[in-house]
């Protein structure tokens, strides 16, 4: 599904600021029907991995093999779901609107967004209020309501970009039953957040990303073996701090 081969990306020096190495020669795979957890502190180079793989920036070198093609070919878009971290809605819509406007730029009939619509929303607890305006969404409803977008055309690829952001307990508890839905259903998932006990529950395997460069890839339990800690937010916090950031 996805393989990165030696990726490189530098962003340019700007105004008052130096030219950053976000990726210096991270390889890795997410193989069909798996789950791979992207961990890593701010400025890890998370962010970058995933903006490369939707084509909002290009490497400097390596290569990526996305669905059988490159993130360059416009036909392997229609084939990914992309949960942002934030939500950035037109005020003035509803999610009818988000959904029937992005279900026809997936080539889907209405019909099959009418069918969507209902079976996402209702399942995200949304349904009650598809006609409320964006507006008046709460921070959590936004989150629900982006991933109504990004499953609406049932994609062989999931990117999740901090998937629980700005839920309730509540929300998470209900977001994490149905990642682990979708996971069931053998759907392919990329995933990226920064807490390790979701990481550590959901992801087959995981990618530890340290200032642009990979320290591990595997299983958590790996991970935690491979430390000496108890679990993998233990192996995590030990291997990251042994690179010199507490």
């Amino acid at each position: 599904m996805i393989k990165f081969n030696q990726i490189e990306k530098t962003y340019a020096k700007e105004l008052g600021r130096r030219a950053k190495q976000a990726l210096a020669g991270v390889s890795f795979a997410l193989a069909p029907g798996e789950t791979l957890g992207l961990v890593g502190a701010n400025g890890a180079g998370k962010s970058t991995c995933i903006k490369l793989l939707l084509d909002f920036i290009r490497a400097d070198r390596g290569e990526i093999s996305l669905l059988g093609s490159t993130p360059k070919d416009p036909a392997v878009r229609r084939r990914i779901g992309y949960l942002p971290e934030t939500a950035n809605f037109p005020a003035n819509l509803n999610v009818l609107d988000m959904l029937r406007f992005s279900g026809r730029t997936c080539g889907l009939s209405r019909e099959q967004i009418a069918a969507g619509a209902e079976k996402w929303l209702s399942r995200l607890s949304l349904w009650p209020d598809r006609k409320r305006p964006l507006r008046d969404y709460s921070k959590g409803m936004q989150q629900r309501a982006n991933f109504a977008l990004a499953l609406l055309h049932e994609p062989e690829l999931l990117i999740l970009d901090e998937p629980m952001s700005g839920l309730d307990p509540i929300g998470r508890a209900d977001m994490l039953g149905l990642i682990g839905e979708l996971k069931a259903k053998g759907r392919s998932i990329l995933f990226c957040s920064h807490i390790l006990e979701d990481v550590d529950r959901l992801a087959d395997r995981v990618l530890v990303l340290h200032r642009g460069r990979k320290l591990f890839e595997g299983m958590p339990a790996e991970l935690a073996a491979q430390r000496g800690g108890r679990d993998f937010t233990a192996g995590y916090l030990d291997l990251v701090q042994s690179e010199g950031e507490q």
